[in-house]
This record gives structure tokens, sequence and C-alpha cells, in this order.
């Protein structure tokens, strides 16, 4: 929980965070990623403050606890002082304990968000799906809730301005915004309606224009021309050694030359023949990929 210090900006966890969505898609498939079309709505997680905080705070944890379809968990939420936004022991279960800093006591807006935050670890827990360190672990936490429909309570809890900053969670706005972006291409949903902080919708609004380059890049057909004239040099000098881009190009044991790059939904790695117009399916989402190699 970041309470009036200075805010991170950009986008310095990218490469971890495309390698949590990989890592949700090989992991939950397409299909399961698909039942998490209708992110949590906004009514279902409103808390008033004439709501009573404990049972106000239990209604909530049902609420993101139905979202990620975990019937059997239950969670105790309680209060306390302490250095983060929240923990949670990711036991076996059925019983979880959530301690929520004594802070959202007079900030219960952020109640929600960090509930989201908590159940998603319950979550990765049970799918056995985790990173190698604590602090990569908690980006792809931040990932998982975003990605599957409830992270936008997490962006939406950020402020800033000259004289104080609130924001929880352990990625940048931008990158908030970028996640919500992606899931907002795959699912035709706008998450903008929802904000209640006019910095999370300039957050939103900037990691949505880096989310729609990843569907620019070359050798995608929707390249612009700057990427397109790039990739061609790089093509023409393909044995020079790997270029300074996504894509990279090698020869198959046929000696006939090949682009491989990331999936713009996944990030998963696609490889297709060099040969002009060609239309690739990615094996991991399952997107039909337009390009021109």
């Amino acid at each position: 929980m970041g309470d009036g210090g200075p805010v991170e900006h950009g986008y310095p966890h990218l490469e971890t965070v495309r390698a949590a969505v990989t890592a949700l898609y090989r992991r939950l498939s397409r299909d399961t990623i698909e039942t998490f079309s209708v992110s949590v709505a906004p009514a279902d997680v409103a808390f008033r403050d004439t709501d009573d905080l404990h049972l106000g705070a239990q209604r909530v944890a049902r609420e993101i606890v139905r979202h990620f379809r975990l019937p059997d968990a239950r969670l105790i939420v309680g209060f306390r002082e302490m250095t983060h936004a929240a923990h949670v022991e990711p036991a076996a279960g059925p019983e979880y304990f959530v301690e929520l800093n004594d802070r959202f006591r007079a900030h219960r807006a952020g109640i929600g968000a960090a509930l989201a935050h908590e159940v998603a670890h319950v979550y990765l827990h049970r799918l056995g799906l985790a990173f190698p360190t604590t602090a990569e672990n908690e980006i792809l936490t931040d990932t998982a809730t975003t990605y599957l429909g409830a992270g936008w309570l997490l962006l939406d809890a950020y402020r800033e301005d000259a004289v104080a900053s609130r924001k929880l969670g352990y990625l940048t706005p931008e990158e908030f915004g970028y996640v919500l972006a992606k899931r907002a291409l795959l699912f035709g949903e706008d998450p903008s309606p929802w904000f209640t902080s006019r910095q999370a919708c300039t957050a939103y609004a900037k990691g949505r224009d880096r989310a729609r380059r990843d569907g620019r890049q070359p050798p995608l057909a929707a390249a612009g021309w700057a990427g397109r004239r790039r990739y061609a040099h790089d093509r023409r000098h393909a044995c020079d050694g790997p270029p300074a881009a996504p894509y990279a190009f090698a020869a198959d044991p046929a000696g006939r030359l090949r682009v491989s790059f990331p999936c713009p939904v996944c990030h998963q790695r696609v490889g297709v023949p060099v040969r002009g117009r060609v239309r690739a399916r990615c094996g991991l989402c399952r997107t039909v990929l337009e390009c021109d190699t």
C-alpha cells in the first residue's frame, strides 16, 4: 500500500506482466479464461460509509470469492496495523484469514481492491501457479486479478496529486491500464465508466495505447509504415544477427526463412514462414493472426 510517497510510473515490470498473461493461458486455457468475460460489477463491491465495517468487508469478500469461482472458500476478514495493504496465508482451506490494514477503516473504498488481490492469491495457490520470486509472484497476482476481471478495483484505488498519493498493488498505474486494456480488447469490455479516480482514467488511457501497439507490431499486417520499413530492413539482413525488435528470423531445416514473434493476445511466440501474406493461429490462445512476412 503506497500512501503519501512517490508513485512509480511507466512499464518497469512489462516483461513479467506479459509472462504472467502467457502463464495464465497455459494453466487455464482460452476456454476457462473466457468464463471470466464479465468483470466484478461496481454495485456488487460498493462499500458505503454507513455499512458495518466487518459485515461489509465479509459481503465484498463473498462477491470476489464468487467471481473467482471458489465456492468452498470461506474468507474471514479482520483489520490490524501492518505495513502492507493486506495479507492472506494461502493454505489448504476451506477457511482463509485475510488481514487488512487498519487504514482501510477510514478508506473503505479500497477494501474491494485489497480483497481482490488476496483472493487472487488463493486462486493461484489452488491452481499451483506461481513465479520463482516473491516480487515476480506479486506481479503475477496483480496481472491475474486484472486479466480475470477484478483488477479494475486496484487501478481505481489510485489517487495522486501535488501533495499526496495513494495506490494499491505492485503494478504501476500504467501497467494496470495495460492489462485492463488487454482484457478489454479480448472481451470488448470498457472499464472506463467504473472509475471514480481521474488519475485511473488517465493511466488506463496510457496503458490502452501501449496495449494497442502490441497488435501493430510487424510482421502483423496491421503494422504501420515505419514498422514495416524496419521489418523489411531486418529481413534483408537476417543473417547478420538478431534484430533489435520483438521478432526473430531463423532458417528451417530446408533452409527456408521463418520469423517468430509474440502473439499480441497471450504473448506466446508464434512462428510462420517468410513468404508474404500469411494467416496464422496461435497455438496457445487460438487467436487468428493476419501477417505480412
